[in-house]
């Protein structure tokens, strides 16, 4: 059977610190990149979770797939290109004195034909408990059916152990665009890459960027991380 061209993907993962910052140039930057996808850390996750996550899809022009306080606080978006199959959510184990985690997963087919799994986590910011939560991402990203598109902060960089057990057979979609040097936080002072694109190999990276302007500086303390994704076709 002779395999169809790809099918394109365009994806945001963004940390949105809380929406915390001006929500006005947050939702500008969001409906200027006119994603497909949208994986948000650090969404709606306590009081009127449901409201406030579909108005912040709303201000996006884009659709709730999946997350919440299920995910806690992990949020995935669609465009109406994209039609979701399934969902699920995870939450990580509990560390007394630390923050709840978790994690959210949507298996997704695009017009086109193309389906992929979209994941999206937030791991913590304490380096003992980082490694435990990534190896159980991990576990989810592996058990996927269909090509994985995996963004998540990270809260550390690449020489991480958590980011390596994340990245491993995946593709880094930084590193991919030779533009591993992209920082993404802190928007007052770029210093780290702590937001990260992972795809499967099946998956090509078409382009990659991290949108620096004063609008970006304003909407958050992280970038966003922008990219575009070749999908296998349908064979």
């Amino acid at each position: 059977m002779t395999q169809s061209p790809g099918v394109s993907l365009r994806v945001v993962s963004y940390n949105i610190h809380g929406q915390r910052d001006d929500t006005a140039a947050l939702a500008a930057v969001v409906r200027a990149a006119r994603p497909d996808v949208v994986v948000v850390q650090e969404g709606p996750r306590r009081f009127r979770w449901r409201q406030k996550s579909a108005a912040l899809a709303e201000s996006f022009g884009l659709v709730v797939a999946a997350g919440g306080l299920p995910a806690l606080g992990n949020l995935l978006l669609t465009s109406l290109r994209v039609r979701v199959l399934d969902t699920r959510c995870r939450r990580f184990p509990l560390t007394p004195g630390r923050h709840l985690r978790g994690a959210a997963y949507a298996e997704c087919v695009v017009a086109g034909g193309a389906r992929f799994t979209v994941a999206g986590s937030h791991l913590s910011t304490d380096p003992a408990e980082r490694p435990g939560q990534a190896a159980l991402f991990k576990r989810d990203l592996d058990a996927a059916t269909t090509p994985v598109i995996a963004a998540a902060d990270l809260n550390e960089g690449p020489d991480g152990p958590a980011w390596a057990t994340v990245a491993g057979g995946l593709t880094d979609a930084a590193v991919a665009m030779d533009r591993a040097d992209r920082l993404t936080y802190s928007c007052a002072s770029p210093r780290r890459r702590i937001d990260a694109l992972f795809v499967d190999p099946r998956v090509t990276v078409v382009d990659y960027d991290v949108v620096d302007t004063p609008q970006t500086r304003r909407a958050s303390d992280h970038f966003p991380v922008l990219v575009d994704l070749l999908l296998p076709g349908a064979g």
